[in-house]
């Protein structure tokens, strides 16, 4: 089977749900079950103990019924500018939605670990001092950037923090208190702290402040 045709059965099996546990049963649970040697045996152990072959194949004319009419009809209706859109969507407004998502789970996980309220930096703020978030304790104030980043990105963000490093100086110097850099990473369907340690340091930070 050519690679195109698979990933057009692909996506319509997924879209129709017709490989989902109510169709086609636990498959994943039942070879474990079985463990079997050839694949001869689990055919004749799934059309025996799981569904009959009769109902695959009525999926699998369920999946024509699905891939001759509803999206042969679907594709017809596409016209150059719904590409042309969908493009720009995907790399602009998707892009920018997930990076801001990034930015607002890890700044909630600081928060919790912090047990102190964290506050959005004003515009000026940003644009002066580079600074996202800010923690306030008593009459000082902490800074914080939290940067969404990937592995091969890690270099270039270290370059970026040398050359912020005067407008920290200047944040320290008019608030008192320092900027720390988060940096975040999404691992699967899951973005974490790369720089836990970072925590303890604000920590430090804020226990100072309040006993000071």
């Amino acid at each position: 089977m050519s690679l195109s045709k698979e990933w057009i059965l692909n996506s319509a099996m997924n879209r129709w749900q017709l490989n989902f546990k109510r169709n086609v049963g636990a498959v994943s649970e039942e070879i474990r079950k079985y463990s079997p040697k050839k694949v001869e045996d689990w055919r004749s152990y799934y059309f025996t103990n799981v569904y009959p072959e009769d109902h695959l194949e009525e999926l699998g004319r369920r999946l024509y019924t699905k891939v001759s009419e509803v999206l042969t009809k679907e594709i017809e209706e596409i016209i150059p500018e719904d590409c042309v859109n969908y493009i720009k969507e995907v790399v602009i407004e998707r892009t920018f939605d997930g990076y801001t998502t990034e930015i607002q789970t890890v700044y909630g996980q600081l928060q919790e670990a912090l047990g102190v309220e964290i506050h959005p930096a004003t515009d000026e703020w940003d644009r002066l001092f580079n600074v996202d978030f800010y923690i306030k304790i008593k009459d000082k104030y902490i800074g914080l950037q939290i940067k969404p980043v990937g592995f091969a990105y890690i270099t270039q963000i270290i370059k970026e923090q040398e050359i912020q490093a005067q407008t920290h100086k200047e944040f320290s110097k008019k608030f008192g208190g320092p900027v720390f850099y988060v940096y975040s990473i999404k691992e699967g369907t899951q973005k974490r702290i790369y720089n836990p340690e970072v925590i303890d340091e604000i920590k430090k930070q804020i226990d100072f402040y309040k006993n000071h």
